[in-house]
């Protein structure tokens, strides 16, 4: 297949740099120029444990692009869709789609964009991280889906996702994508909980003294979810039914042991939100992956006052006002803890 991948780091330039190996017809655009001149000039260097190669495709920054493309895999931070769905929009085909490899619900905004027929929803969670221009490391391998936002299966994801099998032979096509990213609502807030500390996503999930605020955190996504009619599928070891109030006794305990276990074997330690904050010092996807939920959970009518703490704290990091620590997840937990017994 022909792709253009609209943002070239952590996920995109991995499958990308799959894609492009394998022997597929793929462009990078990035706004970073040096990397986009990394990858011209040495090409995307993919390092870690699972693969250690080197891949060539040509790589753009966004004014010197030209040409228009039926497939474009979006993979920017979840805070820029709506400006870089306006700046591919012009090299989208008429008839062609924007896939959605991003976190969030961002094929809310991409439809808005470009239209509900032309947006094609993804749910993607391999770890993975961009190391410096022209490298991307891969750290571990995880849930590939693609799916039509309204549901149908169709031949255009039947295709992305037997081209996908070149990047992971797991891939998959589902009629609920909806399901699988409103299921990675509730499991993100579980992972920008652990990004309030310098904790790996393991050691966090693994604390028992905080199992509690996880649960709570998850059950609010998924209280949204249901009032929107959303089923959320499971992966990686979350199971969204585990969570729930009239879930069997231990069974959030299991969901967090396997989370723990996924994320062990991962090289991939902390994730893509801890790094914004202690190593890139940029802003988090928040307000896009987060806020969102609060937002949608207000026009239903669901409470969601743990996920807004969150997305508040998170924005206190972001801006010095606080550290990343134990005792400032301490302060979310314990905000947890009188809703954990009503």
């Amino acid at each position: 297949m022909k792709f253009l991948i609209w943002g070239a780091g952590a996920i995109g330039g991995t499958m990308g740099a799959y894609l492009a190996r394998a022997g597929h017809d793929v462009t990078f655009v990035d706004t970073v120029e040096e990397h986009v001149a990394a990858i011209n000039r040495h090409g995307l260097r993919i390092t870690g444990p699972i693969a250690e190669f080197t891949a060539h495709a040509p790589a753009f920054v966004p004014n010197t692009l030209r040409g228009e493309w039926d497939t474009i895999m979006l993979a920017t931070k979840a805070q820029h869709t709506e400006g870089a769905a306006r700046m591919l929009a012009p090299h989208l085909s008429e008839h062609g789609c924007v896939v959605s490899t991003q976190n969030g619900l961002n094929e809310l905004a991409i439809a808005a964009a470009v239209g509900a027929e032309r947006t094609v929803g993804a749910f993607v969670n391999f770890g993975a991280d961009y190391l410096e221009p022209g490298v991307i490391h891969y750290g571990g391998r995880g849930a590939v889906v693609v799916g039509e936002i309204d549901g149908t299966v169709t031949p255009r994801v039947n295709a992305i996702r037997a081209a996908w099998l070149d990047f992971d032979d797991r891939a998959i096509v589902t009629p609920n994508i909806w399901g699988y990213l409103w299921g990675k609502e509730a499991y993100g807030a579980m992972l920008f909980a652990t990004a309030l500390t310098n904790d790996s996503i393991a050691d966090a999930l693994a604390r028992p003294e905080h199992r509690a605020l996880y649960v709570a955190l998850a059950r609010e996504a998924l209280a949204v979810a249901a009032a929107r009619g959303v089923t959320p599928e499971a992966f990686d070891g979350f199971d969204p039914n585990a969570y729930l109030p009239s879930a069997p006794a231990g069974a959030a305990e299991r969901s967090l042991d396997a989370l723990v276990a996924h994320n062990r074997r991962s090289a991939k330690s902390h994730s893509g939100i801890w790094r914004d904050l202690a190593v890139r010092k940029r802003p988090t996807e928040v307000d896009a992956q987060l806020g969102i939920v609060v937002e949608l959970g207000a026009a239903a009518g669901v409470p969601t006052p743990l996920t807004a703490l969150l997305v508040q704290l998170i924005h206190d990091i972001e801006r010095g006002a606080r550290p990343q620590s134990l005792d400032t997840l301490a302060l979310l937990a314990a905000s947890a803890a009188p809703m954990n017994h009503r």
